[in-house]
């Protein structure tokens, strides 16, 4: 007889104890569970990711924002526009008139008096060629000093001079009319008037006051996301990236991007050298040439906020999770230059549903 045996027969209420059989079922589950747990964090891929949030944007300075200035000094006289409203290029958005309401007047009197100047040195010119012609046959035949062609030719050149002047005077009269035609000012290209900052007439306007805010139609925008300093140095361009943009409904799985719902893809652009105020570099992405296109207007507008996930490499799930407790920096693509693109965890199409 065993030790074990001796004892359970000293011991009678020992021996009758059986373990209940839920305690055993528990005991199973817990060790299929850690068998199962270990296995998913040691053979389960997940693909490492560069989050980073912003907004749309454009690459071309011109479908931005834009003010409308004044481009001459007076008052509103008039607007053609009203807050909200859709312009297309060159509609008239207001009217500025001059401090003085006779300005347009005396200018085209300079300019009729300009050309009429013009006009009668022009004449006097031809005038004094013909004079020049007769004195230089009356030299030729002895009839006239030579001091009286040289006095006819200085008088020519004298008239010519004059005729410059003028022109010279015209331009500038016309310049200053052309000026004053500015005082209709246009849309410069198809979009919308987001804000009026100026008065009425009762309000002065000087060269370059601010008179509204204009937003141009989205033409092809682009995203602008800001990420953490030490995620730069793996991120380069071509890398492919998840897009959620704000109020259009989707389902994120950083690592497992192939089953995410409503993300839209993007394509790494370039990176900025250098910090942006905030601490963090932006990253500017564009659309996906082989992915389903971006939500347009109205449904995403200009300055819309966008969250981003810049796919990096393939790892298992158990290094990825010791990596964010150790706060390790992600893997780079095998120390090489360029991006390579996600392997198993790529998605095989976008959806934008």
């Amino acid at each position: 007889m065993s030790l074990l045996e001796q004892d359970l027969a000293r011991f009678q209420t020992l021996s009758s104890i059986r373990v209940p059989g839920m305690a055993s079922t528990l005991a199973a589950m817990l060790a299929v569970t850690i068998i199962a747990v270990a296995a998913f964090l040691a053979f389960v891929p997940w693909v490492q990711t560069a989050y980073g949030e912003g907004r749309i944007t454009t690459l071309d300075p011109a479908d931005r924002l834009q003010n409308i200035s004044a481009l001459v000094p007076g008052r509103v006289e008039r607007w053609y526009v009203k807050e909200g409203d859709v312009v297309k290029a060159g509609d008239p958005i207001a009217r500025i008139t001059d401090n003085d309401p006779s300005l347009l007047d005396r200018i085209e009197a300079e300019r009729a008096e300009a050309l009429a100047e013009i006009a009668a040195a022009e004449q006097a010119v031809r005038i004094a060629r013909l004079d020049v012609d007769r004195q230089r046959t009356l030299v030729a035949e002895g009839l006239a000093a030579r001091r009286d062609l040289e006095a006819a030719e200085i008088r020519v050149a004298d008239l010519l001079a004059r005729v410059a002047q003028g022109r010279a005077k015209l331009q500038g009269i016309d310049i200053r009319l052309n000026r004053q035609s500015l005082q209709m000012v246009v849309a410069p290209r198809d979009g919308r008037i987001q804000k009026i900052m100026a008065l009425d007439q009762a309000t002065l306007v000087k060269e370059g006051d601010l008179l509204a805010t204009f937003a141009p139609k989205q033409t092809k925008p682009v995203v602008e996301l800001f990420v953490k300093g030490i995620d730069v140095p793996l991120i380069r361009p071509g890398q492919r990236v998840r897009l959620e943009f704000e109020g259009w409904p989707a389902v994120q799985f950083s690592g497992w991007p192939s089953i995410a719902r409503g993300m839209f893809d993007g394509i790494v652009y370039a990176t900025d050298d250098a910090a942006s105020p905030n601490g963090l570099y932006r990253v500017l992405v564009v659309e996906a040439e082989d992915r389903p296109p971006w939500p347009g207007e109205p449904a995403v507008r200009l300055g819309a906020q966008v969250r981003g996930w810049i796919q990096m490499e393939t790892v298992k799930v158990g290094f990825e999770l010791w990596r964010q407790l150790n706060r390790f920096p992600l893997q780079g693509f095998g120390g090489d230059n360029e991006a390579a693109p996600p392997s198993s965890g790529e998605p095989k199409a976008a959806n934008g549903a």
